[in-house]
């Protein structure tokens, strides 16, 4: 069964889906290793490691897509990626959505902020009208074809228009031929059931960004609520930057690393990049 088809049936499956935030192979790899079915691209964290900069529309369709490839390359479970706006009107999501099919991803996220988008945490975020995301969100499923491509739709609206117009929309994105509808940010508790309350057996797709506007509730909590899909974008990232700082500031401080604590060796390391795998190989093709 490809990757496609795998996460299809993960969403048809019962229970919800849990879905770690990941920004390059490494941390790809880590995710495939802890044990996760799939893997979620963060455009917030592909931006922040590839170039240093913030989700602020900065990151090009070519650099992205040229991330997500190797993401895919590395893990062999389904990769769901960010492609922010589709990079354009709907002859640009189409030639987007081809590429990053040939980049074998299995599902992507489609949102209809107004470009240059933002985080969907952050301030400031502008919308195209509706009858403009369902044409996009037509011409990705086009492009799809037979490919059978998971089409995530995300509204952004909740902070400019009302949750009400959220949920309009995401009706309205449904019947464009989504097969997930993402209200990104809601702002309580209570907007989160009224979401599930609005769609009935449609798939939902909760986003838990931690500092961000959605209260953070467990992957339990958005199932019994009736969420299919949660992802935790940013936690990853978060995690490592601090790590790494921690790291770094020791070494600065004391002029080495001894005495930090660090419970990943190299060999751990080793075990994570399949090191032992090329060794073999080395041994086979080499004499």
């Amino acid at each position: 069964m490809n990757k496609t088809k795998r996460l299809r049936k993960m969403i048809e499956g019962r229970g919800i889906i849990v879905l770690p935030g990941i920004y390059d192979c490494l941390s790809a790899r880590i995710a495939e290793k802890t044990g996760f079915e799939a893997v979620f691209t963060s455009g917030f964290g592909i931006s922040a490691s590839k170039l240093g900069l913030p989700d602020y529309g900065l990151i090009t369709a070519s650099e992205m897509i040229e991330s997500v490839q190797k993401i895919t390359d590395s893990v062999d479970i389904p990769v769901v990626a960010d492609i922010d706006t589709g990079y354009g009107n709907p002859l640009n999501v189409i030639r987007t959505v081809e590429q990053i099919i040939s980049a074998g991803v299995s599902g992507i996220i489609l949102e209809d902020q107004l470009w240059p988008k933002k985080c969907g945490h952050m301030e400031g975020k502008k919308v195209i009208t509706s009858a403009e995301h369902v044409e996009k969100i037509k011409a990705a499923r086009e492009a799809a074809g037979k490919e059978d491509l998971l089409i995530i739709a995300r509204t952004d609206c909740r902070a400019e228009l009302g949750l009400d117009e959220a949920i309009r929309r995401g009706h309205e994105y449904e019947q464009a031929g989504a097969d997930v509808i993402f209200i990104e940010a809601p702002q309580s508790a209570q907007e989160l059931r009224k979401i599930v309350d609005s769609f009935a057996g449609t798939p939902l797709f909760a986003n838990m960004v931690e500092g961000g506007k959605t209260p953070i509730l467990t992957a339990d909590e958005l199932e019994d609520l009736g969420f299919k899909i949660v992802v935790y974008p940013v936690s990853g990232l978060f995690a490592a930057a601090n790590a790494i700082g921690s790291c770094f500031n020791f070494l600065k401080e004391n002029r080495t690393t001894i005495g930090f604590e660090n419970d990943l060796s190299f060999s751990d390391f080793e075990k994570i990049i399949d090191l032992q795998k090329y060794s073999k190989l080395e041994k086979k093709y080499i004499s």
